[in-house]
């Protein structure tokens, strides 16, 4: 395939590549004058990285940091201990950082750059689907806290993005259809057709040597770029739209079941129940019709995904939503959708609701 370029506007502009085989282009990315190269990637891909390795140490100084394994790379000691390693290499304002993996690597990877030296070049080489459609765009960088998911972090834009295709061939079954989760939100909350794409033929759709995957893969990363360039930092949208909050659909109750299994739950697998749950929450509040919102659940199912979930009670899946980076005060906010591709922001629904909510989540029919 040809390889395709999204260019990402704003006071940082970069592009996004999207193709296979793409690792020869990391040292025109990274540019002419850095020297030295941390090398920040999910450790148990030390043999996919080779190939990216074998491009970066012929041109710099390369210093390799392996990373746990998932949100297990996303803590406070890990970010030290990368801070140690480059103060310890010197790295300069002038340097970078490379990271390679998952939607995990990239927010940790990033948020090294983005607070060393006050920020430094970042290249990300995301290697799962979550990641191409989520992590590697936009600049968002961040780790948790036992007090919830990403809370901090900081904008942080990349000089470039490349990605390469290829690693989706090699990635766990599970992991694929897990990054569908971002992918059918990006349907629901922009892109109409994705859905389309989904429900014609949910096999295509998941497959890595297919063409519509590839598809699906530049029109997420397509409805990331619009959303970003409009609203980098999260200060709204125009005329009611809620701006760069609207890529957190389904995520407040995402993330409140992600803290609730200690992280152990797949990113995407959180995001198609948190999906259907503020659809369902949405239908409630008088915002969604019915046939829409049963067709969340529908359309995530069909790659395989989770719909519902009882692991938890209420009182403590609400009390996680509280600390939500949406939440104003006591207020809680969701994004929602008055129709495919109409988003706006529900705030204080009502406890009745958001019960309500809960127990079709569970799997009770409303």
């Amino acid at each position: 395939m040809t390889d395709t370029v999204l260019h990402v506007g704003g006071a940082s502009p970069y592009d996004v590549v999207i193709g296979r085989g793409l690792a020869e282009r990391l040292p025109s990315v990274l540019g002419d004058s850095v020297q030295r190269v941390a090398f920040l990637y999910a450790a148990e891909l030390s043999q996919l990285a080779e190939p990216v390795l074998d491009v970066l140490r012929p041109a710099y100084d390369v210093l390799a940091l392996g990373l746990p394994s998932g949100e297990q790379a996303k803590t406070a000691d890990v970010a030290f201990e990368c801070w140690d390693a480059l103060g310890d290499a010197g790295f300069t304002r002038s340097d970078a950082v490379v990271t390679f993996g998952g939607g995990a690597t990239t927010d940790v990877g990033g948020f090294v750059a983005a607070t060393w030296l006050r920020g430094v070049r970042v290249v990300h080489v995301p290697t799962t689907l979550l990641a191409m459609v989520d992590a590697a765009v936009g600049g968002k960088t961040g780790i948790n806290t036992a007090a919830g998911k990403n809370l901090v972090g900081s904008f942080h834009e990349p000089a470039g993005v490349l990605v390469d295709l290829d690693t989706l061939l090699t990635l766990p079954r599970e992991e694929l259809v897990a990054g569908m989760g971002e992918v059918v939100k990006c349907g629901f909350i922009a892109d109409p057709a994705i859905l389309d794409l989904v429900e014609k033929d949910p096999a295509a759709a998941t497959d890595p040597a297919g063409d519509v995957l590839p598809d699906l893969v530049e029109r997420a990363i397509r409805v990331k770029i619009d959303v970003v360039v409009a609203d980098l930092k999260e200060t709204g949208g125009a005329e009611g739209h809620p701006g760069r909050e609207v890529l957190n659909y389904g995520h407040t109750m995402a993330h409140a079941i992600e803290r609730a299994e200690g992280y152990t739950m797949r990113h995407g697998e959180a995001v198609a129940i948190g999906c259907c749950y503020v659809a369902e929450l949405a239908r409630l509040e008088g915002h969604l019709d019915d046939a829409t919102a049963a067709r969340h659940a529908a359309a995530f199912r069909a790659v395989g995904l989770p719909t519902t979930y009882d692991g938890t009670a209420f009182e403590d899946l609400l009390a996680a939503m509280r600390v939500d980076k949406k939440a104003r005060g006591n207020t809680l906010r969701f994004v929602v959708l008055d129709d495919i591709a109409r988003p706006a922001v529900l705030a204080g629904p009502s406890e009745e609701n958001l019960r309500s909510a809960y127990d079709v989540m569970r799997g009770e029919k409303p």
